[in-house]
């Protein structure tokens, strides 16, 4: 294995999304061969430091960097840079995901692959992933009342229903996408249904709280059903605004 790379900060107009921001500037890096395949990425402490980000934001970029195939991690050893595959395989990139259209076809891509996630994680989640995702929800709620940061909570959610269909394929789409999967990371979803901040997620998250009544009953087509109107829901009220 190569030496560590040194990573300074590059000028850069500001991301929409810090993760999303990172992921950019490292898969620019490895795509150009100014980070060579084998070399060694520097450690989650000192991204944090170089990039001004948390440990939350660079761990998700992480797993959507190994998730793209442009890094593996060795748990104890590091992370490094893999050989970048060909530009014609299949990529869905999170960073045109900019406008109300894009928003609405990534909507229509979740209802069927979220759908089917939900029912297979109802019959195949674990006690401990149906106590994450307990635990993902309350503190969407906790932010919900508090005005914090519910975006985290959402995305956790969504990416723990995948995980808990054994199908790690459901997972890699997930970490892939992360946290731009959820629109109003794109737009202000609040503004486009015609409600305030407060009483648009309060309507999301009795939408999960559905979801994951399901999943505990391990009620296979009420998680389907329960997914699909949560996702439904959230392509209509965009349609209606267009």
């Amino acid at each position: 294995m190569n030496a560590p790379v040194d990573t300074p900060v590059l000028p850069q107009r500001r991301p929409r999304n810090l993760a999303q921001g990172l992921v950019e500037n490292i898969s620019e890096r490895i795509r150009s061969g100014e980070i060579r395949p084998g070399d060694k990425l520097p450690t989650e402490s000192e991204i944090m430091r170089q990039f001004g980000v948390s440990r939350t934001v660079v761990r998700e970029a992480l797993s959507r960097l190994q998730a793209s195939g442009l890094v593996e991690t060795h748990h104890g050893v590091g992370t490094y840079a893999l050989e970048p595959s060909g530009g014609g395989d299949f990529r869905v990139d999170p960073a045109d995901i900019a406008t109300v259209r894009d928003v609405l076809v990534l909507l229509e891509l979740r209802i069927c692959l979220e759908s089917e996630a939900a029912g297979l994680a109802a019959v195949r989640r674990s006690e401990t992933q149906l106590a994450e995702m307990r635990r993902a929800l309350d503190a969407f709620k906790s932010a919900l009342d508090s005005g914090g940061d519910t975006i985290t909570p959402d995305f956790q959610f969504h990416l723990l229903v995948s995980q808990s269909t054994d199908n790690r394929y459901f997972a890699d789409l997930m970490s892939h996408l992360g946290s731009a999967i959820i629109p109003r990371t794109r737009i202000n979803s609040a503004k486009f249904a015609h409600e305030d901040r407060a009483a648009y997620l309060a309507r999301v998250n009795l939408e999960h709280e559905d979801i994951y009544s399901a999943i505990m009953r391990q009620d296979a087509e009420g998680a389907r059903a329960a997914m699909r109107t949560h996702l439904s829901n959230s392509r209509e009220r965009l349609r209606r605004a267009q």
